[in-house]
């Protein structure tokens, strides 16, 4: 436990020099992309210089560009993320801390979506490996991988919302419903205050984004879920089980416990797949998290919301990386730190 304590505050500080990196190249993409930031903001080209002089001094931008990087890391330090370019005078802060909970939301249901899919479909190659079934698993791994979000988003959207009227085309919550913000992640919150009006509402909306980004990102679960299990199904140890016996069902399971341990490894991967995805996903469906926000200040050019977004995104995947390797350790008891 010694061993496991001190790996994971090695992994803990590690996040720091990560957030750096990712911040220190927007920093510098930002500053290098041709065109004035204000006159983006403010959608024209006829400002006048004095106007845009104010705002560049009101922002900070006509400092030296190293003093710009680390006043802002200095005030990240504290919690402050800066001020809107877009609305004078709205905290970035804000804006994070509404629509976080959306895309923990968003991921997590996606993420659950693409594992299962992925160890099923693995799985039932794994076992009938060589036939028609196996096949259709394997090219099934193969082409959900190259699939599009925004098509797939699309299409779904097409079917269940505008012909079948099953599901909504977009956002988290109809207006008709209420619920009692806690947390912000919606489902939870109507399961805490018991608001199941809400939750089978909140649960509607996340049916189609949730399913599209797990799709889309399950294909490489097939793949590896099946290469190792079918490994796994012809070593020796499953040859003892099943001589001694025991039940398909059992000797399965045992087998793919051992098939499971690289796909942990994948997981903590796909972390960062996973939010760029929910950049695409958010903008298909209205999913008002950081994703598309992200997407809305890029095209503004709003400096400062991108760079905070960026450093959120950047601690979000280096503390999901963390849990991902301390549930290896957990699954794989040989596993020492």
């Amino acid at each position: 436990m010694a061993g496991l304590a001190r790996y994971i505050a090695i992994r803990a500080l590690l996040i720091i020099p990560t957030i750096l990196i990712l911040y220190t190249v927007v920093f510098i993409i930002l500053r290098v992309i041709p065109g004035n930031p204000v006159e983006a903001v403010l959608g024209t080209h006829y400002v006048p210089p004095e106007v845009i002089k104010e705002e560049m001094h009101r922002l900070g931008l006509d400092k030296p560009l190293y003093v710009q990087y680390f006043d802002y890391l200095w005030r990240v330090l504290h919690g402050d993320f800066g001020e809107s370019m877009v609305v004078r005078g709205r905290p970035i802060a804000a804006d994070l801390k509404y629509r976080i909970p959306a895309t923990i939301e968003l991921i997590t249901a996606g993420f659950l979506v693409s594992v299962l899919l992925g160890i099923g479909t693995g799985t039932l190659a794994a076992v009938k490996r060589g036939s028609r079934l196996d096949y259709a698993m394997r090219i099934y791994g193969i082409a959900t991988y190259t699939l599009f979000i925004p098509w797939v988003g699309t299409l779904l959207i097409l079917l269940f919302s505008v012909h079948l009227h099953w599901l909504p085309a977009g956002g988290r919550l109809s207006a008709s419903v209420s619920l009692h913000r806690i947390t912000g992640i919606y489902t939870l919150d109507a399961l805490i205050t018991g608001n199941w009006a809400a939750f089978a509402d909140a649960l509607k909306h996340l049916v189609l984004p949730a399913f599209t980004l797990g799709l889309v990102l399950s294909g490489p679960y097939t793949r590896l879920v099946r290469t190792n299990l079918s490994d796994v199904l012809q070593s020796d140890f499953i040859r003892m089980y099943r001589s001694r016996g025991l039940p398909e069902g059992k000797v399965l399971r045992y087998a793919l416990r051992n098939a499971l341990i690289p796909v942990v490894t994948y997981m903590g991967l796909q972390i960062a797949i996973l939010m760029g995805g929910a950049v695409l996903t958010e903008t298909t469906f209205s999913w008002p998290g950081l994703g598309s926000y992200l997407y809305q200040r890029i095209s503004m050019r709003d400096y400062m919301a991108i760079q905070g977004t960026i450093v959120v995104f950047a601690f979000i995947v280096g503390i999901v990386s963390l849990l991902v390797d301390i549930t290896y350790a957990l699954i794989d008891p040989r596993i020492r730190y």
